[in-house]
């Protein structure tokens, strides 16, 4: 097949690029090194693996991950339909079985008769029309291609992962099934007192880590930051942060606990659960040592160990232009969290916009951006507009869209005018520029 485009990185963002374009009825040729070459950080060859958290976060529209949820429908996502055949119970977080999310997104590109998969590494830019959607961890002769276009170093920083523990090796006379506030009960908690809690920040902040890599040199995105570095900058830094009580009530005491360790499930038949927010970079030796000593979790088995790993991205605003080619390139579009977006949906939104722009690009047209009133639009007009000497990579909030032209008192009342408004504007842009509405297309039953 002679493709009409090429797509670089079969990730989530490439995905739903891939898939976009397909509906638009151009021929893709998507390109994935794995499992011909691996990464640090993916343990299988399927497409749309996920690497960290098992969670997409809020589905609630007055949420700002909420909304980028919706819009992302509105265009067909392939993330959010391969979400719904893989869902585990998170309250009224969307999370999944991440090997069947993982299978559902690798046959909703396979099934596509447009796209061609390709088991390759990519060692330079493609000629043509290319969408690079690489993400953090693209190969090192991709990265010194992508600098050479572009005349500037990436920028680094890195991720951690939490560790994940069996359900059968927890002790239920300790751990308790509860949400905050009673609202569900997806989660389980190991609660601790104030002598529990303080011993075991202690133990935190004096734990050996991984050392080497320059990992000290450079940052951490914040939104991703190993516990114990949490730990270190404060007693009740953590109790205040992923291990916060409140909500929740021992059922052993009747009271709230000083602090909690939640667990939500990574599966849907419940037997791995995930550690909240505990992504680190303490050796194995270390991790064994000092998580047991949370209470409930004295003979945990862990099915996975937390880890850490180095990300990348582009300094969007001095690098690209505006949808996110290079100057030199206007047929060379990039995508997902390379161009400094943060965040599974965040990404995956980069990557159908992408393929909505390089579908008009073909066709002749202009590429168009959402408006700022949509968490979509605001998203990328902050990689655009941001100082690229303090460019960070960056998770959808409400800060990013425009403020509300009428004074609403009430948070949460303003944070729901704040979703209609986006919703409305953005389906109105899409009207208005011909963009199809969304297409769900039938998966096999493999994943649900």
């Amino acid at each position: 097949m002679t493709p009409d485009v090429t797509v670089v990185g079969g990730g989530l963002a490439g995905c739903e690029a891939a898939v976009r374009l397909a509906r638009a009825g151009h021929r893709v040729t998507l390109r994935e090194m794995r499992p011909i070459r691996a990464t640090e950080a993916h343990q299988t060859d399927l497409l749309g693996e996920l690497v960290c958290t098992n969670s997409f976060k809020s589905e609630d529209p007055s949420n700002a991950h909420g909304q980028l949820k919706r819009e992302m429908r509105a265009l067909g996502s392939v993330l959010l339909s391969s979400a719904d055949l893989s869902r585990v119970a998170a309250g009224s977080a969307l999370a999944v079985d991440r090997h069947l999310f993982a299978t559902a997104m690798t046959e909703a590109v396979i099934d596509r008769p447009e796209i061609e998969l390709v088991r390759a590494e990519s060692t330079s830019l493609p000629e043509g029309p290319v969408i690079v959607a690489t993400g953090p961890l693209t190969s090192g002769p991709l990265s010194d291609s992508i600098r050479e276009l572009l005349g500037v170093s990436a920028l680094a920083f890195f991720d951690a992962i939490a560790p994940i523990v069996h359900r059968d090796s927890l002790d239920e006379s300790i751990v308790f099934e509860a949400g905050r506030f009673n609202e569900d009960a997806d989660y389980l908690n190991c609660p601790m007192d104030r002598d529990e809690y303080e011993a075991f920040v202690t133990l935190l902040t004096a734990g050996q880590a991984h050392e080497g890599h320059d990992w000290d040199a450079v940052p951490y995105f914040e939104g991703c930051l190993p516990v114990e570095v949490m730990a270190g900058r404060g007693v009740d830094t953590l109790r205040f942060g992923p291990m916060k009580p409140i909500g929740l009530t021992d059922p052993r005491t009747g009271k709230r606990p000083w602090a909690v360790v939640q667990l939500r499930r990574e599966d849907r038949a419940g037997q791995m659960w995930n550690m909240v927010g505990f992504q680190t970079r303490l050796k194995v030796g270390e991790q064994r040592r000092i998580l047991t000593t949370i209470p409930g979790l004295a003979d945990a088995e862990f099915l996975r160990w937390g880890s850490i790993h180095r990300n990348s991205y582009l300094r969007f605003p001095e690098a690209l232009t505006a949808p996110g080619s290079p100057p030199a390139r206007p047929d060379l579009l990039f995508a997902g969290q390379l161009t400094g977006v943060e965040g599974y949906t965040e990404s995956a939104a980069s990557g159908i916009l992408a393929g909505v722009n390089m579908a008009r690009l073909l066709e002749g047209l202009d590429p168009v951006t959402p408006p700022p009133t949509t968490m979509m639009g605001g998203l990328h007009r902050y990689l655009r507009e941001a100082e690229p000497a303090r460019f960070q990579p960056m998770n959808s909030n409400w800060g990013l869209v425009d403020p509300l032209e009428t004074h609403a008192r009430d948070k949460k009342h303003k944070r729901e005018l704040l979703g209609e408004r986006a919703q409305a504007h953005f389906l109105a842009w899409m009207a208005e520029h011909g963009i199809e509405p969304a297409e769900h297309p039938a998966h096999s039953s493999a994943a649900g």
